[in-house]
């Protein structure tokens, strides 16, 4: 049974049926019934039996984990991440193995089976034969291919989770795990090389590439808050014996190549190395078999460099050179990560013959494809509206100020209907009495004021939210101090909180805009309220309003001017009426531009000819989206410009011809229709602004209904993560509490705690106050106390849950380590208390003084008792 090495422990998953989530989730968002999907729902919900399942070093395990997650990847790209089911998964490391993460999200689903692939291909290779050289092999590519889907795992999966990853998937775990399963890869080339008999300066290369990535591991590790202490213990230890089997093979190499006091030093330099190995057994993390690995080598090399350095003083007399002087040993690297191709492009692994059988619910519209036609139809709409129906709309504005600069049409109609009231403008004001014109425009505005109100509220809600956590944030900050609560503000939180925050400010942006353009409309809405009153009244209040023209005839000699005026005028309102219809119809067609059969097809030619090496995506669409939109809407931005250029030369004729009437009219001296004139342009120019407050109340309505969706979700982001904020405070506000660890009972009676002792001097027994009793001073904040005596050699300030030791192929979940497995609890100091024996001993019990050696088991066995009797024996704590 091989006990010298690790492997990586399973996580452990609870059982969930998916396809409800899925179901569920089809019925709400899509337009196909789930029943279609009948037989997908079923092969989904057993890929997960089976992958959940899989707790066995069995090569078996391997499909089902491989299968499930391609799967994953699979129709990742047809829901979205949050699909609506509640993962549950135990950690495999760290003090947390018994508490459940919970998340709504595919991708932590598929990072917990890629990490478990991880830990059976570790388990695989434990499992393997390592008494022969295939054996080692087959355990040396089970290491690779473990260090290579961690490896995957770290670099794909976990930057697309979207949520801060478990302590033990972090990045400084997976660091250690992928640099510990390439170490023992190596360990097993170095071995087979042994068995097979190269060189010793072959063997020393690779040892040396060992040690270094055992040293490398443990740094990592030091950083976790996952690895136990255990195993930093045996990476410490393996990185010092595998240096001074380094040494050792380029000492014998010096032997053949009669570099006698070169083989002196370095044999010094292993005996050195894996005395330093020996020292992290104190405490009993090591298992027995690294233990007995590193005396066997130090006997070993202790009988060389005797040998050694009496050969060297009686025979050869080399000089010893220091060990700094002596050349550092080269590096054979054979171990690299391999990630399993069935990992890194499982899409290639999905159809009818693939190996992963057929890709699940192929008949279902990808995700991603509703989230392109979202887009496409947003693209198109701001292209329509804006670049072209904006931009007519422009033309028409600059049109009516022209228009009005010339007092036009009411100079005209002062001459044409001197008596009454003109046609146009009683038309005008029918279609501003049946359209209720004014209180049309109030309920508008009142409508706006509600939606802005009610956006305004939600927004608030939220922000007050953030701003209510943010306080507490600060509060706990001021109470722990910025040394112990570590955790950053959540402004800066990179996950959440900075995007929460930023929206923040651009919604308050957004409003203050807002406010600004509704009092500009309203202040327009105002400066033609009686206009506006005048036309939705009686046609008596109109006549009364517009006065009539001195002269009942038009002379003879401006009947020229005014007709050139009327024929340039009328090619002006044909070409805005024009305008108008074209407009019109460009919306219809926008709203009839249906591209859901054609993004499908277009999906299905991807997924056909394998354009695409990932699952579909947006922007895989771009192309596609261009070439539509050029193609179904470039002549009316072309209309754009022949628009623009055709107003501006009637705008040229228009303003020449009403120069001729405006200097004819004045060499006749004519004022009587100048009051007239006036009154007319007032009402003409109200009923264009009539229309112009119609459009930008419509506009105003679409913009607070818009930002009515996007400031839900932002509110119910700040909920969720305000929420997951308070809880993540709770648990380090407790973790914070705990009593330190020199208020913890060490004698096995858990309503009692040891009273504090100052670190005493050098005591009678060797050991001073930088020793055993001085750590237990320090005070730990975990959620379960570990023997503090792990971090006298590894030089760490994270504690960590220690994990005992498993057979081959069994993986045993992390456990504190009991007290009694350290030897140095039996050590007395005199700065410690006397704890006397709980129960009085039976009657054939001996004095501690003068026991039998069966006297230790037989009082273990006492019941408590809350007396102390002088015969009983005195426990020292």
């Amino acid at each position: 049974m091989q006990s010298n090495i690790l492997a990586v422990p399973f996580r452990k998953g609870t059982q969930l049926s998916l396809s409800l989530a899925i179901r569920q989730y089809i019925s709400t968002k899509y337009d196909q019934h789930p029943d279609m999907f009948r037989q997908d729902l079923e092969v989904i919900d057993a890929l997960r039996r089976d992958a959940v399942n899989v707790r066995e070093p069995h090569p078996s395990g391997v499909a089902r984990l491989q299968a499930y997650a391609g799967q994953l990847v699979w129709i990742g790209g047809k829901f979205p991440i949050d699909i609506g089911a509640d993962f549950t998964w135990y950690p495999a490391l760290g003090y947390n193995t018994e508490r459940p993460i919970v998340h709504n999200n595919l991708k932590f689903e598929l990072a917990n089976i890629l990490y478990n692939l991880a830990a059976l291909y570790s388990q695989l290779a434990i499992a393997s034969n390592r008494s022969s050289t295939e054996g080692l092999k087959t355990a040396a590519s089970y290491f690779s291919q473990s260090a290579g889907v961690l490896t995957h795992l770290k670099n794909e999966v976990i930057p697309e989770l979207r949520t801060t990853p478990p302590e033990d998937m972090d990045e400084h775990t997976l660091d250690s795990l992928i640099k510990l399963q390439l170490a023992q890869a190596q360990e097993c080339f170095w071995q087979k090389a042994v068995m097979d008999g190269y060189k010793d300066a072959s063997i020393a290369k690779l040892a040396a590439k060992v040690s270094d990535l055992y040293n490398e591991a443990g740094e990592a590790a030091m950083r976790s808050e996952a690895i136990s202490s255990s195993w930093i213990h045996h990476m410490s230890a393996k990185h010092h014996h595998f240096a001074a089997a380094a040494q050792y093979r380029a000492a014998c190499d010096c032997l053949e190549k009669r570099k006698y006091g070169e083989e002196v030093a370095r044999l010094r330099d292993a005996v050195a190395c894996v005395t330093e190995g020996l020292r992290e057994s104190r405490g009993g993390y090591l298992h027995k078999t690294v233990v007995d690995d590193l005396n066997g080598l130090k006997r070993r090399v202790e009988e060389d460099l005797k040998r050694a350095e009496r050969d060297n003083d009686v025979i050869y007399l080399n000089p010893v050179p220091p060990k700094p002087e002596l050349k550092i040993l080269d590096r054979a690297t054979m171990a690299v990560p391999r990630i399993p191709p069935q990992v890194s492009a499982p899409l290639d692994y999905l159809g009818e013959k693939g190996e992963f059988g057929p890709p699940l619910f192929t008949k279902l519209v990808p995700y991603s494809v509703h989230i392109a036609v979202s887009i496409y139809e947003e693209r198109r709409d701001r292209l329509v509206n804006q670049n072209i129906i904006g931009e007519l709309d422009t033309l028409n504005e600059r049109l009516h100020e022209v228009l009005s600069s010339l007092n036009l049409p009411g100079s005209l109609q002062a001459f044409e209907k001197p008596l009454g009231l003109p046609g146009t403008l009683v038309q005008h004001a029918e279609e501003i009495r049946q359209a209720d014109a004014l209180h049309r425009l109030q309920r508008s505005f009142a409508d706006i004021d509600k939606l802005r109100a009610a956006d305004l509220a939600v927004f608030e809600e939220g922000k007050n939210l953030l701003q209510a956590e943010e306080e507490e944030d600060a509060q706990l900050r001021r109470k722990y101090g910025t040394d112990r609560w570590l955790r950053p503000e959540s402004r800066s939180e990179p996950n959440q909180g900075a995007k929460l925050w930023k929206q923040v400010a651009d919604a308050e942006g957004w409003f203050a805009n807002s406010e600004s353009s509704d009092g500009v409309v309203r202040d327009k809405f105002h400066s033609i309220e009686p206009m506006l009153a005048t036309l939705a009244g009686p046609d008596r209040g109109l006549l009364d309003f517009v006065p009539s023209s001195r002269r009942t005839e038009i002379p003879e000699t401006l009947k020229p001017a005014i007709g050139r005026l009327r024929v340039a005028y009328n090619n002006v309102t044909r070409l805005e009426g024009r305008r108008r219809r074209k407009a019109e119809a460009l919306r219809e067609k926008a709203r009839s531009d249906d591209i859901k059969s054609d993004i499908l097809a277009e999906a299905a030619r991807l997924e056909r000819t394998q354009a695409v090496a990932t699952a579909i995506v947006p922007a895989h669409f771009e192309e596609f989206f261009e070439k539509r939109l050029d193609s179904l809407y470039e002549p009316d931005l072309e209309l754009v410009q022949a628009e623009a250029t055709e107003q501006e030369k009637l705008v040229t004729e228009l303003i020449r011809v009403n120069r001729e009437f405006e200097s004819q009219k004045k060499a006749m001296g004519d004022k009587g229709n100048r009051e007239r004139e006036q009154a007319l342009q007032k009402l003409e120019n109200a009923y264009y602004k009539y229309k112009e407050l119609i459009s930008n109340a419509e506009a105003g309505r679409k913009f607070y209904n818009d930002l009515s969706r996007i400031i839900g979700g932002f509110r119910d982001g700040a909920r969720n993560f305000v929420a997951e904020r308070r809880r993540e405070a709770r648990m380090l506000e407790d973790e914070l509490n705990m009593p330190p660890l020199n208020n913890l009972s060490l004698g096995g009676q858990p309503g009692r705690a040891q009273q504090s002792v100052p670190p005493a001097g050098p005591s009678s027994n060797g050991w001073d106050a930088t020793g055993y009793q001085g750590q237990q001073q320090q005070p730990q904040n975990t959620f379960l106390p570990s023997p503090t005596q792990s971090r006298q050699q590894v030089r760490s300030p994270l504690e960590a849950q220690i994990q005992s030791w498993a057979p081959a192929g069994e993986t045993v979940a992390p456990q504190p380590q009991p007290p009694r497995a350290n030897p140095m609890q039996g050590v007395w100091n005199p700065g410690v208390g006397i704890k006397f024996a709980n129960t009085p001993p039976p009657a054939s019990v001996a004095s501690s003084s003068g026991g039998h050696p069966g006297n230790n088991a037989q009082q273990d066995t006492r019941q408590a008792s809350g007396t102390w009797d002088r015969n009983s024996a005195i426990r020292f704590g």
